[in-house]
This record gives C-alpha cells, sequence and structure tokens, in this order.
C-alpha cells in the first residue's frame, strides 16, 4: 500500500466511526404486515388512524419494545426513521384531492410521522425529545447517531430508535427513484399493501444492557462482510438493516460473542459485542420472548 493508499482508507475509517461512545442495547422489537415474511401480523386497531399501515405498526413495535423494559417517560426520547413516511396516507389524500371530493382532515393529519409519535407519547408518558427524520441513506447510521447525541443530555435515559417502511404503488416508485437521483437506491420490493417496523431502545451501556454497539473501526467492504467474514451487509436506504440490528442482538443474547453490521461499503459499521456475563443474558432473552 502507498503512502496516499494508506492516507485516504485512514481518513474513510474516521469519517466512518460516527459514534463518540458505545450504546447500550435495551430491548428490540419488530412488527411486519402483509409482507409474506413469518410473522406477519393482522393490524392493531389504533384510534383515530385508517387506512394505512404506518401508524399501527409503528404504535406496535414501539408497544412490544416499551413493555418488555418499562421506563421512565419522562428521560424518554424518540427518533423516527422513514424515507418517505406514510406514503398510503399522502398517496390517498392527493387522489381524493384530484377527483374532487371533500377533503378528509384526518388523512391529512396522520399523513405527518409527527402524529403517531403524540400518540406514543400520550399512552407510554413519554415527554422527552421526539424527532423524525427522513433519508435515502442507512436509517440504522442515522438513528444510532441520533441517539448517541440525544444521551449526551443528562436528562435523557434512553432513546427509542424506530424504523418504518412502506409498501406502495408505482407512483411511489416513481417518486422515490426520482428522489435517489441515481444514487443506486431502488425503492424496496414489498406489495403495496405491506409495512415493515422496527423498534430499538438505546441507553447508556451498563446494567440492563448486555449488548452495546459501537462504531467498527475498520472493516472490509467487498465481499459483504467484515474482515474475519462474521459481517452482516444489508441494502441501503433499506428498514432491512434495523431488521438485522434486532436479529444480531438476540444471537448475541443467545450465543454471546461480537458481531459485526455491514450496512453498505458507504456508510459506517457497528460492532455488537456481549457486554454481560450468561445469567443476564438468559434473564434478558427469557423477557424477549415472553
Amino acid at each position: 500500500m502507498t503512502p496516499t493508499e494508506n492516507t485516504t482508507t485512514t481518513a474513510e475509517n474516521t469519517r466512518k466511526t460516527v459514534l463518540r461512545s458505545s450504546l447500550g442495547i435495551i430491548s428490540t422489537a419488530t412488527a411486519t404486515h402483509g409482507t409474506g415474511r413469518n410473522g406477519d401480523i393482522p393490524l392493531p386497531r389504533l384510534p383515530g388512524f385508517v387506512e394505512s399501515a404506518f401508524s399501527p405498526l409503528a404504535y406496535e413495535a414501539s408497544r412490544l419494545c416499551l413493555a418488555e423494559r418499562p421506563g421512565d417517560g419522562s428521560r424518554t426520547a424518540v427518533a423516527l426513521a422513514s424515507t418517505a413516511g406514510d406514503t398510503t396516507t399522502a398517496d390517498l389524500a392527493s387522489r381524493r384531492m384530484v377527483s374532487g371530493r371533500v377533503h378528509n382532515p384526518l388523512l391529512f393529519m396522520q399523513a405527518t410521522p409527527n402524529s403517531v409519535l403524540g400518540y406514543l407519547s400520550r399512552e407510554f408518558g413519554i415527554t422527552g425529545q421526539m424527532f423524525s427524520l427522513s433519508t435515502l441513506d442507512d436509517p440504522v447510521t442515522e438513528l444510532l447517531s441520533m441517539a448517541d447525541l440525544l444521551l449526551e443530555d443528562p436528562e435523557v435515559d434512553r432513546v427509542l430508535a424506530l424504523g418504518v417502511e412502506l409498501g406502495g404503488s408505482e407512483r411511489l416508485a416513481a417518486v422515490y427513484e426520482e428522489l435517489a437521483d441515481g444514487h443506486g437506491h431502488p425503492a424496496q420490493a414489498l406489495p403495496a399493501d405491506a409495512g415493515l417496523a422496527a423498534a430499538v431502545l438505546l441507553g447508556r451501556p451498563g446494567t440492563g444492557t448486555p449488548v452495546s454497539v459501537r462504531s467498527a473501526e475498520a472493516y472490509e467492504s467487498d465481499g459483504g462482510t467484515d474482515a474475519d467474514g462474521t459481517g452482516t451487509r444489508v441494502q441501503p436506504g433499506s428498514i432491512q438493516g434495523l431488521f438485522d440490528l434486532v436479529g444480531l442482538h438476540r444471537r448475541l443474547l443467545r450465543e454471546g460473542g461480537s458481531h459485526v453490521l455491514v450496512t453498505d461499503p458507504r456508510v459506517p459499521a457497528f460492532t455488537l459485542t456481549v457486554t454481560a456475563d450468561t445469567d443476564a443474558r438468559n434473564e434478558t432473552e427469557t423477557h424477549a420472548h415472553q
């Protein structure tokens, strides 16, 4: 390797280190509907939300995550990431408008992702900061970075990181392609009525967080794995990265050890590591499956 190549590699690895410190994973949950995957659920009924899977799935994943490890809502923050938000509702509202039908104010309300966050705050007594993020990049990186920043606040102990993704129509696919602007982020292949949601409750490392996540200092980007072949790579711009993080968390609770999550060569990688003893892991795993 030449000095120039070495300098470039060092600069890239520095750029990819986005977490200033480790984060502790408190609990995780997923909810899917209409995808054809194992574990699809009927949509839970959510008062004030109709037609779309977005808010019911966001609520269900959050409910499972928070119910597993209840805590102080006044010291809990929430960050929700989605590429295009509640596209089902937005599409329905626009079709009604162009056809000359009377506008339904309920559709306007629920098309805003913050609406379900408001519902969550009331149901679980969450009074910490709440953010909605839209990104064509990796939602794992965006959400972990936001959690890292929010936990700098001494009044925040936990951050609920939540990702939601819907299937869509040809219109949505066209909008997604235009937004991506040729950067290699294809729309996800999901049925129009399908939806995915994943939630990760994060805190500072310590008691009650048997698995930690930190920035990986270096990894091999070719072949989709880290240097020792144990990494996992997922499609950029997809909530699948959060599903893989949840899967790794559960696997490490059972087996221990360490694993690298690589979402894409262009974005950071993260190392998940068991930090507690076997009894703590087993206890957490038992709670996760109750």
